[in-house]
């Protein structure tokens, strides 16, 4: 990865809202390059729970369902970070809900697995699928159950 980019991809990882503004500026086809892990900016700044970041991203036509190396979307990890405000700034931009990564897992999965109650709800309510299984044929209630989390083990069992 050439230098520059790895200016934008510190800037990403470190919320310096400004730097990525004028990084992006210079060059705005960096805005779904992918680092050598296959992080996009939009991975990276919901990843890190840089909501500014990722909104500008959004505004600038990121790709909102880029993935990186493992299949994971900025939808996936910000439900796996818990990062509420990110989630719903995703779902209201369009993301895709039912992506899968190579283990199978989706952001609902995600939220069941971790016990991110609002977010699981938030999804729900975006019109999540609740039936799919990932690689171990496992749903986000059979997650929820396997982490004993009874709140989300109700609201997936009352869908």
């Amino acid at each position: 990865m050439a230098e520059k980019n790895e200016d934008l991809f510190t800037a990403l990882r470190n919320g310096e809202v400004s730097k990525v503004k004028e990084l992006l500026a210079k060059e705005p086809e960096t805005i779904n390059l992918s680092d050598d892990r296959g992080f996009t900016p939009i991975i990276l700044a919901a990843y890190f729970n840089h909501y500014e970041i990722v909104a500008y991203l959004l505004e600038k036509k990121a790709d909102i369902n880029s993935r990186d190396a493992s299949g994971s979307t900025a939808l996936m990890g910000s439900s796996f970070k818990g990062y509420e405000e990110i989630v719903r700034l995703l779902i209201k931009n369009g993301a895709d809900l039912n992506n899968r990564n190579t283990m199978g897992a989706t952001a609902l999965i995600y939220a069941a697995t971790y016990n991110h109650l609002n977010i699981a709800k938030d999804l729900i309510a975006a019109g999540a699928d609740l039936s799919i299984k990932d690689e171990r044929g496992y749903t986000a209630l059979d997650n929820a159950k396997l982490k004993g989390a009874p709140d989300l083990i109700n609201l997936l069992k009352g869908m």
